[in-house]
């Protein structure tokens, strides 16, 4: 079996060598974004929207990037390290780094103060509006305070004494924030609160991006919090030298890019904005684009079909950043938006009521929604995200988990699908529940976008597992809509009994979403947002997020150690979902037709860094389904 193999492993390597051989390369990317899903603003610093960082990351330089396996790989720094086993870092820029308009015109020298600048502008309460400011302020020394110092100053004097301030040697920023920079030296140190080993992970994050003070200078606060394309300044890869909001943007190789001789560059990225991926589908068939991803309909289409045009270009994509749940609202109201919704809270409370959806809702048609050709590859076993952090032999940290639950990886079948256990914890429920005066069937709520198909389709799926799987007599889900926002007509008002949530980490480590799981922490996302847990008083749950929240703090006090680290965090996250407080569900990984050899791009599951074309491969020609298998197989390789 090892030698068959790896005869096949040969052949798709010797493929792949000959694609890449015979392939013509493009160097003039045409890519596109569906319609919501345009810039929001050109200001680095106060992104927080993945379709907005998509674009900014690839024009200005972070001190940090990632390769196309993930790996961390120096970009503005050209080396780092730790003089104190992780409590003080230091990096040292490479020099010939410049800022320039969007025609590539020098406007100034980068330098390590610039850093300084960009960081006391995130921590400016009354300059960024507490955009980025978390993983600064719990990480950095003086951060905190220096924001509070801000706020402070804003609410008494007003926004224009908070804007005056700076970075400067001598300011109320020196004198309070961890973070030195030597101009002539070209370094950066920062200084943390504690020993944080995985902290240059966050430096490929926009939370440490560069702002140089001669822009604002020039332009002013204001000037750069409204910054367009055209007035700011780039450090990066790329320019932008068209723009037509919500239509169409182009990116330019910079002329003049300090990195030019190790970054493999598109001479041009064009990005369209389209209606659907359905849209999408249309322009690139009629070649106006170089990739499309599919949506189910024209999946099942080309793929049923042995004789379609595109049968044998079907590529199955890599899986985005984004791990997917099924998150509970424990303080959930009824469709009024103010009277608590007792029957549901009673229940969601009982684990063994959790337990029973945990292991009793077969999920396969539901990823089905997300891939029709292999829905089992998009299941996802644990909470964390894969690929996130891994320990000194390689192990990706999501597999201490799984050991920790006795779990096998197994795609082949939907391996949590427990049926005889899940009626097991029903029988259970339904006993200890009817005592407290819980009616049966409980009403689950579920919503979705009134005019989006796709989703009212998903809903009746759902509506199925639950059926098929729990039975009506214990639980019915109700499928409502919403019209135009979830967060202001549901979410806010707490009308749904559990919403799918996606989390992507920002740096390297399982604080990253186990941290926004804790009881009693108003910095807690999904505690605070969604699951309202510091509003319940059901004495059971409670104890079940202070068991868990206790291990997340026992695991994040170890800084000297990774590898313990790791292991603790995997206890706290098996207990997390041993209690069934949260449904882990899938991965996005859909299908597309592409010129892009996806195993080229970087690829990383934290950060922000993924869509940096930095080194992309692009052929004139559509990859067949064997030469993207071919690419893969040499991706794995390496």
């Amino acid at each position: 079996m090892k030698k068959m193999l790896l005869i096949v492993l040969s052949m798709l390597l010797l493929l792949s060598a000959f694609t890449m051989a015979s392939a013509a390369e493009k160097k003039d990317l045409v890519s596109y974004e569906t319609r919501g899903r345009e810039v929001d603003t050109w200001n680095v610093l106060y992104s927080q929207w993945a379709a907005s960082n998509n674009v900014l990351v690839n024009l200005v330089d972070g001190l940090m990037t990632n390769d196309n396996h993930g790996n961390m790989q120096l970009n503005a720094a050209k080396s780092y390290e730790t003089t104190d086993d992780g409590q003080t870092w230091v990096f040292t820029l490479n020099e010939g780094m410049t800022w320039f308009n969007k025609d590539g015109e020098y406007q100034a020298d980068v330098l390590a103060s610039d850093w300084a600048t960009g960081l006391e502008w995130v921590l400016n309460y009354a300059k960024n509006d507490s955009y980025n400011t978390s993983m600064p302020n719990q990480m950095i020394a003086g951060a905190q305070a220096y924001y509070d110092y801000t706020k402070e100053l804003a609410t008494t004097e007003g926004n224009e004494a908070a804007w005056a301030l700076t970075a400067e040697a001598g300011s109320k920023f020196d004198e309070l924030v961890g973070i030195d920079c030597d101009d002539e030296a070209g370094t950066i140190t920062y200084t943390l609160i504690d020993k944080l080993p995985y902290f240059p992970s966050v430096a490929t994050y926009n939370c440490l991006y560069p702002l140089s003070a001669a822009f604002i200078e020039e332009y002013g606060v204001e000037g750069f919090r409204d910054v367009t394309w055209e007035d700011m300044w780039y450090s990066g890869p790329y320019t932008i030298t068209y723009f037509e909001y919500d239509n169409q943007k182009v990116f330019t190789k910079s002329p003049n890019y300090w990195n030019d001789a190790n970054v493999n560059r598109l001479d041009s990225i064009t990005v369209k904005i389209v209606d659907s991926n359905a849209v999408a589908y249309q322009l690139f068939d009629q070649g106006e684009l170089d990739h499309v991803s599919l949506d189910q309909a024209t999946l099942q289409e080309i793929y049923r079909d042995e004789n379609h045009k595109y049968h044998n270009y079907l590529v199955e994509m890599r899986p985005t950043k984004y791990a997917y749940h099924f998150h509970f609202d424990f303080a959930k109201n009824l469709a009024d938006g103010t009277t608590p919704d007792t029957n549901w809270n009673l229940a969601i409370a009982n684990e063994n009521f959790r337990k029973a959806l945990y292991y009793g809702l077969d999920l396969t048609d539901y990823f089905a929604r997300v891939n029709a050709i292999n829905p089992l590859n998009c299941q996802n076993y644990v909470y964390t995200g894969n690929g996130v952090s891994f320990t000194s032999d390689g192990t990706d940290y999501t597999k201490l988990v799984r050991d920790e639950m006795g779990v096998d990886y197994d795609y082949t079948v939907y391996n949590r699908y427990d049926p005889e256990a899940a009626a097991e914890y029903k029988a259970k429920a339904i006993e200890e529940l009817t005592a407290k005066g819980v009616t049966f069937p409980v009403n689950v709520d579920y919503y979705f976008n009134g005019s989006d198909d796709v989703e009212a389709q998903t809903a009746k799926v759902l509506q199925n597992i639950f059926s098929e799987g729990l039975g009506d007599d214990f639980v019915v889900l109700t499928a409502n809509t919403y019209i135009s926002s979830i967060g202001n007509e549901v979410r806010t008002p707490r009308k749904a009994s559990f919403y799918k949530t996606g989390w992507g980490a920002d740096f390297a480590d399982p604080i990253n979403f186990l941290g926004q799981e804790t009881y009693n922490d108003t910095s807690a996302y999904f505690s605070t947002v969604y699951s309202h847990i510091n509003e319940t008083t059901d004495p059971d749950l409670i104890a079940a997020y202070e068991e868990f929240t206790e291990l997340v703090k026992a695991a994040d006090a170890i800084i000297d150690d990774l590898d313990a680290r790791y292991a603790a965090f995997a206890k706290a996250e098996a207990c997390f979902l041993d209690h069934a407080l949260v449904i882990p569900t899938h991965y996005e990984i859909n299908w597309e037709l592409t010129k892009i050899n996806d195993y080229s791009c970087v690829y990383a599951m934290y950060g922000m860094q993924t869509y940096r074309y930095a080194n992309w491969e692009v052929s004139t020609e559509p990859l067949t389904t064997a030469e993207a298998a071919a690419n893969a197989a040499a991706w794995a390789a390496e």
